[in-house]
Parts: structure tokens; sequence; C-alpha cells
């Protein structure tokens, strides 16, 4: 049981660890002042999540997983990313964060399916409320650049 709440858990910890990657390139590729503040700080929050995560792996005696890959991040979602970038508009790259945001949200979702003990499923209901509400922030932020264009 503990072996496969660990494998759980550090799936999602890969998830936060690609979406920290792929934020850190949004904030670093933006022009814009405040998308830049909002993505340094996406990317610290799912710094923060994949942190907390990996405590619990440890307090469950599992190895947690310590980072994303490369390989992780395009094929959980930042595919796009730096087609984004290259094109430079605020409009690509907030959809790309969009898509990883879409992932980690499918993420968070079948974990929630898995029979997990309440301690841990109260924590990682928490991170996935917040991936929500960033998720949200992000498509609405998307909508008001692409009604601007």
């Amino acid at each position: 049981m503990a072996d496969h709440i660990v494998k759980v858990l550090n799936h999602l910890i890969e998830t936060s660890k690609n979406g920290e990657l792929g934020f850190k390139a949004a904030a670093d590729d933006t022009k814009d002042p405040t998308l830049k503040q909002l993505f340094g700080q996406r990317a610290l929050d799912c710094a923060s999540g994949a942190a907390e995560l990996q405590r619990v792996v440890t307090e469950l005696g599992g190895k947690p997983e310590d980072s994303g890959t490369v390989a992780g991040a395009v094929h959980r979602g930042w595919t796009n990313l730096k087609a984004a970038v290259s094109s430079r508009t605020d409009l690509a790259i907030l959809e790309e964060c969009e898509r990883g945001e879409d992932v980690a949200k499918a993420a968070y979702a079948d974990a929630l399916k898995e029979t997990l003990p309440e301690n841990i499923r109260v924590i990682v209901q928490r991170q996935q409320e917040g991936v929500i509400r960033n998720h949200d922030q992000i498509r609405d932020l998307r909508n008001r650049y692409k009604a601007e264009k």
C-alpha cells in the first residue's frame, strides 16, 4: 500500500517540478513585468507543493522524486512552450501555461481517485484546489489577452 501511495505522490511531485520548470521558462521569456511576476510566483508555488509531497514520501519511507524531466515536461503539457517563446507573444505563452495546468489538473484528479490515507488526501486536495485556482487565473488572463488582440 505504501509503495503505491509513494508512486502516486511521486507522479504529482514530477508534475509539480515540470510545472516549476515551465513557469520559470515563461517568466524568463515574457516581456510583461506583471506576467513575469505571476509566472515566477507560480514556479515557486509548484516548487513548494513538490517539497511538501517530498516530505510525505520520505515520511512513508519512500524515495521522493526530486526533479522534473525535460522529456516529462514536454510529454506532460509544456510541449510547445519553446515554440510559444520563439514567437514571443504573451498570448502564446499563456496558452502553453494553461495547457500545462490542464495536465496538472488531470494528474491531481487521477491521484484523488486512488485510495489515500486521509491525512495525505487532505494535502492532495488542498494542492489540487491551488492548481485549479492557478489554471483559472491563467485561463482568464489568456482570455483577456486574446480579447485585446
